[in-house]
């Protein structure tokens, strides 16, 4: 099976489908939801995504979970 190319990063699963704006949009949500964001209640850094609108911190001292927009917070 052939890899995914650094021109369509993680959409290059759907190899030449759907265009390619459609591609590079889809990359740059995906980009932003799998990075850590500010917890909106201790101010750090350290929330990932869980599932859709699903946020948990993984800092020890807080560790809230809880539900927000679906891609990324603001």
């Amino acid at each position: 099976m052939p890899s995914k190319t650094k021109k369509s990063k993680s959409a290059g699963r759907f190899g030449a489908r759907y265009g390619k704006r459609t591609r590079a949009n889809l990359v740059g949500i995906e980009q932003k939801q799998r990075i850590k964001q500010i917890c909106p209640f201790c101010k750090k850094k350290g929330v990932k995504r869980l599932s859709k609108g699903v946020w948990k911190c993984s800092r020890k001292k807080c560790g809230k979970k809880f539900a927000s927009n679906a891609y990324y917070l603001k």
